[in-house]
């Protein structure tokens, strides 16, 4: 399957900058995390993709909408595979005003708050994501499937750190890793 991490956000810019947390609240992408999005779609333009799972946080959403354009696919919004929650930019933004920013998705399912009050433990980040393993390594369409997600997922199911933008292949029979190494 494919990981991809989603664009540059308004909180990755002043974050990288300021080692402080700006206090932005489910950030939109920059314009570089937009032109990062569009070379993703463009790398994957190619590419039979059957499932696409995205994120519900705007920065995920907005990554995965060049991807989606034209293809035909629905995609599945799911609040599994978000941030660990540590900074003011993991709170959400309720399912009712997700679905009247991005109409062509369906967030009817999200519990009203879906995101986690307070910091969320290594320990239940990759508990998250080894369940998300358990499920993708059954599925026929791993192969064909992209995962728009977070950092912290990310590497919480593959043991690797990936910047914005950033998209690597993973199979999800894989192991998971025995060591992973949480930036301070």
């Amino acid at each position: 399957m494919f990981l991809l991490r989603h664009g540059q956000s308004y909180f990755n810019l002043h974050f990288t900058q300021t080692r402080q947390d700006p206090g932005i609240e489910d950030p939109t992408l920059t314009p570089l995390g937009v032109q990062q999005a569009e070379i993703a779609a463009e790398r994957l333009a190619g590419v039979k993709l059957t499932r696409v799972i995205i994120s519900p946080y705007t920065r995920a959403l907005q990554t995965a909408a060049p991807i989606l354009a034209g293809r035909g696919l629905r995609a599945e919004i799911m609040h599994e595979v978000r941030e660990r929650t540590a900074f003011v930019c993991d709170v959400g933004s309720h399912p009712d005003e997700l679905a009247r920013r991005f109409p062509q998705h369906d967030f009817a399912h999200l519990p009203a708050k879906w995101w986690r009050d307070g910091v969320e433990t290594a320990e239940e980040t990759i508990a998250r994501a080894n369940a998300f393993r358990a499920v993708m390594a059954n599925r026929r369409d791993a192969a064909t499937t992209l995962l728009v997600s977070h950092w912290a997922f990310i590497l919480a199911l593959t043991g690797i750190s990936v910047t914005n933008g950033e998209m690597i292949i993973y199979d999800p029979r894989d192991v998971a890793p025995e060591r992973i190494v949480w930036r301070p």
